[in-house]
């Protein structure tokens, strides 16, 4: 988190859009030939161009770097704030299995009950019909409360739940690194304090084929950040004293703290995709590469991929304005996810849409 955060005024709260229509995503893709609907689809457009305009904002930027903070940050620091707070009233309960604790079900009951309530904190009033379809895309962001599971497609759900923030006005473009480096990473710190407190298990994990049980995005936007870095080259992230001396400042490293602070043996054995990545030459070809991977994993329906893995993928659901990310706005939200990769393909009041070439103003 940033030392030196510039505090933001009272940000200004932008004008409601006419005739604006918001409704609970829902279930749109049913079966594997709908996944070509999705690619085509304003939602998979904003859905992509959300994530890689992130990438170009945190570019050669540190965790630990000075940037501003609106009052829209803050509330959402806040709500994750409360969710790791019930996790601290929902200890693990005693039981014969070692994985999934039954416990998380009670911590997920009780943001089921309040998410809505949560999202209406961080939203103004006028946008408040806006929150009972974007509070699904945040119930979707924690993992799956009968498998006990968390995987990508969760995580994509939490990215759609900004998205959806954009495009509706409470975050803005030069929100963009805060986006990142303070909400974001916040999600993870309570993500992996999840997933260490109930044992979760990894919902479709490739295993060692796999780039990480958990996490993809902050493979991303975390190597996005080590570009042209003056030292660091990707080499580097196998060796346990860089990443120890380093990792504060960078999203890329904090994975691999984590990963080896939760797997045992050697690295090129529990996570060999990464292993082959250290000896890309550069930060910007990982980048590059991770990207291509990530766009496979969201719009493919093949075995191992993030949207087959992601139930909620397959209730793909769209509630959302056709307008671009940080764009004017139209009718209703983005809805991408409704379950895991989740929401994305949900639909919501507009259903999908085809998109135009580029979905950024």
């Amino acid at each position: 988190m940033a030392e030196s955060e510039r505090r933001a005024g009272t940000s200004e709260e932008v004008a409601p859009p006419v005739q604006q229509c918001f409704m609970v995503p829902k279930k749109e893709i049913n079966v594997v030939s709908d996944m070509a609907k999705w690619k085509r689809s304003q939602a998979y457009a904003d859905y992509m161009g959300f994530i890689l305009t992130l990438n170009e904002g945190v570019r050669g930027k540190k965790l630990t770097c000075e940037y501003k903070v609106s009052e829209p940050i803050e509330k959402l620091v806040a709500l994750l704030n409360t969710l790791d707070r019930w996790i601290d009233e929902t200890p693990p309960v005693d039981q014969p299995s070692r994985f999934g604790n039954k416990a998380f079900r009670t911590w997920y009951a009780k943001l089921d009950q309040e998410a809505e309530k949560l999202v209406s904190a961080v939203i103004p009033k006028h946008l408040a019909d806006a929150a009972p379809e974007v509070a699904v895309y945040l119930k979707e962001s924690v993992g799956n409360s009968t498998r006990i599971d968390y995987g990508t497609g969760h995580e994509a759900a939490f990215a759609a739940f900004l998205c959806c923030l954009c495009k509706i006005g409470v975050l803005r473009v030069d929100d963009q690194m805060a986006i990142v480096f303070k909400v974001f990473n916040r999600y993870l710190e309570v993500m992996r304090k999840l997933q260490k407190t109930y044992r979760m298990e990894p919902a479709g994990s490739q295993g060692v084929w796999g780039l990480d049980d958990f996490q993809f995005l902050p493979f991303i936007w975390g190597s996005s950040q080590l570009i042209d870095h003056p030292s660091l080259e990707p080499r580097h992230f196998v060796d346990e004293k860089v990443v120890n001396e380093n990792h504060k400042d960078f999203m890329f490293l904090e994975c691999i703290l984590f990963i080896t602070e939760m797997k045992t043996g050697p690295f090129a054995e529990h996570s060999n995709q990464l292993w082959n990545i250290s000896a890309v030459p550069s930060w910007s070809k990982v980048n590059q590469g991770l990207i291509r991977m990530y766009k496979a994993e969201v719009s493919a329906v093949g075995r191992g991929r993030l949207l087959s893995h992601t139930p909620a993928l397959f209730h793909s659901t769209t509630g959302a304005c056709a307008a671009p990310v940080w764009g004017p706005h139209h009718s209703h939200l983005l809805l991408l996810a409704g379950c895991g990769l989740g929401a994305l393909g949900h639909s919501g009041a507009a259903g999908l849409k085809e998109a135009p070439a580029s979905c950024l103003s």
